[in-house]
């Protein structure tokens, strides 16, 4: 029998990057069993999933504590995992407040923790890194002012880069319209990204439809794609099209494709932002939350931007419509600010590129699964 390894993410990034580190484990040593809490990606990448990601996936104070009896539930089960199954390596994605919580439990049963894609301690609450000297076993981090800070702080660390980068297909926009089956070119594509919970879409979707109606009576050639993130189902966004005519597609497992697409994207933040970035294709950040939720937060984050492209290129090359500044009013404006200005477009996507430079190379999934595989003791090659 193979070694049995237990992975926990708990939204759609995590769950590709997740999938991506488990094929790699796989193809170098196909006797490894996985169990996993995550979504569509982690199963079909060969994870036997033990609770949907999408259930406990909420973003903001206010939602976490309206979700606290899903949570705990999946929380019993995954340390009823670690007790029955006994796991000889636990893989944690993001997800801090959970994941942080099984780390510990882990630490007493005596089962290694690697810890891929760190929760934003340089933004906020960096009292964490203190929890996860003591219960990770290895960080692995995507970018590389974190790998500085886990050093500096004691944590063994390792910078593999941004698994992102392997999504570069380096196919032109005419090209991904046609494979979208989009016709050719001759349109604008504007990208709707509403995020990977429930809770952003409710909030944010409603939104991003009345500023594309407002774009395309503006712009009457223009066409819309609303790519879903694994943990959305179609089902969950109809009831909010219905009696809206627009000229939209809804785009269900190719986001990539449909980021690259683009000319432009509007993007709940979070990690699709350097997506958006790797893909070439220039952004409008937007982030609302319960207004509750909104002032707690603020009062802890301790970074001037909110979109990780702009942390990352240390400047505002992506407008941010923070809370009351998400209208379609508000929208409409910065899109069209950046569609009418060939020269900002320019400057935007020489900025991209800097972001993507300073994300490392291709082969962070690789690079994180040789990590794993050393955790479970098998020497790194």
């Amino acid at each position: 029998m193979g070694k049995r390894v237990f992975i926990i993410t708990g939204e759609a990034s995590g769950d590709v990057h997740g999938a991506n580190l488990v094929k790699a484990m796989a193809a170098a040593d196909p006797s490894l069993s996985f169990r996993g809490v995550g979504g569509r990606e982690l199963q079909e990448a060969g994870v036997q999933l033990l609770w949907d990601a999408a259930e406990v996936a909420v973003v903001g104070l206010l939602e976490v504590a309206r979700h606290l009896l899903t949570i705990a539930r999946a929380f019993r089960l995954a340390i009823n995992t670690l007790r029955t199954w006994q796991p000889h390596l636990l893989i944690l994605i993001d997800y801090p407040d959970f994941n942080l919580l099984v780390a510990r439990k882990a630490k007493q049963l005596g089962i290694p923790v690697m810890y891929y894609i760190s929760p934003q301690v340089w933004a906020w609450r960096s009292g964490r890194v203190r929890t996860i000297r003591r219960c990770v076993d290895r960080m692995v981090v995507l970018f590389p002012f974190e790998e500085t800070l886990y050093r500096e702080a004691g944590v063994p660390v390792s910078f593999v880069g941004h698994p992102f980068l392997d999504a570069v297909t380096g196919r032109d926009r005419e090209e991904l319209g046609r494979r979208l089956a989009l016709g050719s070119g001759g349109r604008p594509l504007v990208g709707l990204l509403p995020g990977s919970r429930q809770n952003e879409v409710r909030a944010l979707l409603p939104i991003m439809l009345e500023a594309a109606a407002s774009l395309a009576r503006r712009m009457p050639h223009a066409h819309f794609l609303l790519p879903l993130a694994s943990t959305i189902r179609a089902d969950q966004v109809r009831p909010l099209l219905q009696g809206r005519a627009l000229p939209l597609t809804v785009i269900e497992g190719r986001t990539h494709e449909a980021i690259q697409a683009c000319e432009l994207i509007v993007a709940a933040s979070g990690s699709v932002t350097l997506e958006a970035a790797i893909l070439d294709t220039p952004l409008v950040i937007v982030y609302k939350v319960h207004r509750l939720s909104y002032e707690i937060g603020r009062r802890l984050i301790r970074v001037k931007h909110i979109g990780l492209v702009n942390l990352v290129a240390g400047e505002t090359v992506a407008p941010e419509l923070i809370q009351d500044q998400v209208t379609a009013e508000g929208i409409v404006k910065e899109v069209m600010d950046i569609l009418e200005d060939p020269g900002r477009q320019v400057w935007i996507r020489s900025r991209l590129e800097e972001v993507r430079r300073r994300l490392g190379s291709p082969g962070a999934s690789v690079r994180a699964a040789e990590i794993a595989l050393s955790l479970l003791g098998r020497p790194r090659t």
